[in-house]
């Protein structure tokens, strides 16, 4: 039917990116979106501390 909402399922490229996130929050983000601004932040956020750049990395990888 038109109109209707299909809820977005993580797929296993996702799942594995989000794995790699957990341990490498830039290297997650930088699998997906290369060297750009996603990166930066991510970089920024775990060096000022690790648990941001996790979080950060997770939310861009899933939420976006």
């Amino acid at each position: 039917m038109q109109g209707e909402r299909i809820p977005k399922r993580m797929g296993s490229a996702t799942f594995v990116e989000v794995l790699i996130a957990i341990f490498i929050p830039p290297l997650g983000v930088f699998l997906r979106y290369g060297i750009g601004v996603e990166f930066w932040i991510d970089l920024v956020l775990t060096f000022l501390g690790y648990l941001p750049g996790i979080i950060y990395a997770v939310y861009v990888l899933v939420g976006m």
